[in-house]
């Protein structure tokens, strides 16, 4: 049995995770695929890309190095930040990370014990934690203003500098957390419908935020 890969390498999963991982400048350690099969997506939807080497495989398989995370440096950047409290699902917590790279959000940071750089999440986010600052953190963090996303909010924009937090797919923000924020706000929705899908609210606000 081949011995794991190195604890500061991450598995990425696909063509497209693998495309955004270089395009964002990811490390890349190691590549297994079909040459031929790769380079013709290459060719088809990112002719700029320089494809390393790879070992022969069915699948398109790469490892690279994790990014060092650095959260005041994070918190430095322009743009809100994303805090996603104890999510469950990787796959939404992935797709929630696509959403904020694509609205070029400042940094996404979780709580709880998922993974952002686990390879469900990683294929969830089309490899697109490469395109900003990803971590845990045990909460969210100080200096920049605290938005709790709820229900029970006002109806308004969310300000462009903020912490904007969320609550995990099946109970919410907790009352902690709610306590703390400085504002709570809302995402107008029909009567009668009680939730969106991770991602869908991360996205909702963030482009709301942009106008």
């Amino acid at each position: 049995m081949p011995a794991p890969p190195p604890t500061d390498l991450v598995r990425i999963e696909g063509f497209h995770a693998l495309k955004h991982a270089l395009r964002f400048g990811a490390e890349i350690v190691e590549v297994r695929g079909d040459r031929a099969q790769v380079e013709a997506l290459a060719a088809a939807l990112a002719p700029e890309l320089e494809l390393p080497s790879m070992e022969p495989d069915e699948d398109v398989v790469a490892f690279a190095r994790r990014p060092a995370f650095d959260l005041d440096q994070a918190l430095a950047r322009p743009g809100p930040v994303i805090f996603l409290e104890e999510p469950r699902h990787l796959g939404n917590l992935g797709a929630a990370i696509r959403v904020a790279a694509a609205a070029d959000a400042a940094a996404v940071l979780t709580s709880g014990t998922s993974d952002p750089w686990h390879p469900h999440a990683i294929r969830g986010a089309a490899g697109l934690q490469f395109a900003l600052p990803v971590g845990r953190v045990d909460e969210p963090p100080s200096g920049r203003e605290l938005i709790a996303i709820d229900p029970d909010g006002e109806e308004r924009a969310a300000p462009r500098q903020a912490i904007l937090a969320f609550g995990g797919e099946r109970y919410g923000l907790s009352e902690a957390l709610k306590a703390r924020a400085d504002a709570r706000i809302r995402i107008p929705m029909r009567a009668g419908v009680s939730s969106l899908n991770l991602a869908t609210a991360v996205a909702a606000v963030l482009y709301a935020g942009r106008g």
